[in-house]
Parts: C-alpha cells; structure tokens; sequence
C-alpha cells in the first residue's frame, strides 16, 4: 500500500459524511455485536468505508455520486468479493433516516459470516 493510499485513508477518517458519522457511532469500539469494524480501510487498490476482517464483511456508505459510477462501483464490489469478502451498500439517505433498519441488515450479515453452520 502506498503512502498516498494512507494518507488519503487518514483523510477520509477525518473528514466523514453524516452518515458515516452515524454508522461509525453504532460500529465503533465492538459496540456492535462484539464485532471489530475498522472504517476508512485500505483493501488492495481499494479504500473501503467500514470493514470487519472477523466477518469478512464490508459495509458502504454511498452518497448520490454513486448513482454516476455504477460501473466502477460493480468493478470494485467483484473485486472485493473475490478476495473473500461480502459487501453492503446503503444510500446515505437510508442509513441517516432508518439507521436501526440498516443496522438489522448488517447484524444479520455479520451472523450469517460468523455462524455459517446455521445457513447450511
């Protein structure tokens, strides 16, 4: 990983969207479900918005510039997944008006990644 990657990974740390803010406050600190979620994490070419490695899932949080990169977006998603791991997309509108929804969707991922047995 190259220093520009970091720094601009530190950067977006520090300069969250709302409602990243918001899900940061519900991730941080194992607060949920015991789970480590790290946020603004360099995966190869890659930064991803939050990230637990325990269950290789991956959670973003899409502002409306999305809507103009679909293309990039699948590219991204397809790599990211072929590295092992799931990925979530929410639109910032969704996290910020139905936050405990979207909580239940990524509860609901982390148990299925972290108890398999149970989905087969």
């Amino acid at each position: 990983m190259s220093d520009e990657t970091r720094s601009h990974a530190r950067n977006m740390r520090r300069e969250q969207t709302p409602a990243e803010a918001r899900l940061w406050s519900r991730l941080r600190d194992r607060n949920f479900i015991g789970v480590k979620f790290r946020r603004q994490v360099p995966i190869g070419p890659y930064i991803v918005d939050f990230v637990s490695f325990d269950a290789r899932l991956i959670v973003e949080a899409d502002g409306g510039q999305h809507s103009d990169q679909e293309a990039y977006d699948a590219r991204r998603t397809a790599w990211l997944e072929s590295q092992g791991f799931t990925v979530l997309r929410f639109w910032n509108r969704h996290i910020l008006k139905r936050t405990d929804a979207v909580m239940d969707v990524i509860g609901e991922a982390v148990h299925w990644a972290t108890h398999p047995e149970n989905g087969s």
